[in-house]
């Protein structure tokens, strides 16, 4: 893979991009993620998530299988706290 290839089209990061953060100490995903971005555009990391993946295994030589991925959070929706206790809110 090219170092100019772009691996999150979201956050136009390309292979070099992510090299630099792993070569400054940054080793897991979760790390990249939050000085990046990475894996938190409009695609929640769908096309760059394996890449990243790959680059992380291919710098500390083990298996991508063993490289732990970022910590996925559901998007959330705010509710009032006559809901969570059950009030009619029309009454």
């Amino acid at each position: 893979m090219s170092e100019k290839t772009i691996i999150c089209r979201c956050e136009d990061l390309s292979v070099e991009e992510i090299r630099d953060w792993i070569d400054k100490g940054y080793r897991s995903f979760d790390e990249i993620k939050r000085i990046s971005r990475i894996g938190m555009g409009a695609c929640q990391g769908r096309t760059c998530r394996r890449h990243l993946v790959m680059e992380l295994a291919r710098a500390s030589g083990k298996d991508p299988s063993e490289i732990d991925l970022a910590t996925f959070r559901p998007p959330t929706k705010p509710i009032n706290f006559g809901a969570i206790a059950g009030v009619d809110q029309d009454a």
